[in-house]
C-alpha cells in the first residue's frame, strides 16, 4: 500500500501544457479560439457602432464611414476578414477530426500549417477584389 501511494505521488495528476511538445496542431487549435473571440468582440462592437451611427443621423454615419474607410478601419476590417476565414477553415478541420479522420501525425501537421496560409490567401483575394471594385 505504501509503495502504491509513493508511486502515485510522483505522477502528475493531470496533463499540463508544460509536458506536451508544442506543434502546429496545438497552435492552430488555440488560434481557432482566439479568432472566434476576436470576431465576437471586435465584430460586435463594429456592428453596434454602425447601427447606432445609422440610427443617429447623417453626421454620425459620416463619422462612422470616415473611420471605417481610414487606414486603421481597413486594417481592422482586413483583420476581421482574416479571422473569419481562419476560424472557418479551422472549424472545418475540427469537423473532419470529429468524424475520426485526419489524426495521422503528418496529415494533421500538414493541414495545421496550410490552413493559416490558405486563410491569408483567401483574405488577400477578397480584399484585392474589393479594392479593384469587383465586389
Amino acid at each position: 500500500m505504501a509503495q502504491a501511494q509513493k508511486g502515485a505521488k510522483n505522477r502528475p495528476l493531470s496533463p499540463h501544457l508544460g509536458i506536451w511538445r508544442w506543434g502546429p496542431h496545438m497552435a492552430i487549435s488555440i488560434l481557432h479560439r482566439i479568432t472566434g473571440d476576436g470576431m465576437a468582440i471586435v465584430g460586435a462592437m463594429g456592428v453596434v457602432w454602425w447601427l447606432v451611427a445609422a440610427a443617429s443621423g447623417p453626421e454620425a454615419y459620416a463619422t462612422f464611414m470616415s473611420v471605417a474607410t481610414s487606414p486603421v478601419g481597413y486594417i481592422v476590417m482586413i483583420g476581421l476578414t482574416w479571422a473569419f476565414f481562419q476560424h472557418m477553415l479551422s472549424g472545418l478541420r475540427h469537423f473532419v477530426l470529429d468524424v475520426g479522420a485526419g489524426y495521422e501525425l503528418q496529415t494533421n501537421r500538414t493541414w495545421s500549417v496550410l490552413l493559416p496560409l490558405l486563410a491569408i490567401v483567401i483574405t488577400a483575394a477578397v480584399w484585392l477584389m474589393i479594392f479593384a471594385g469587383s465586389i
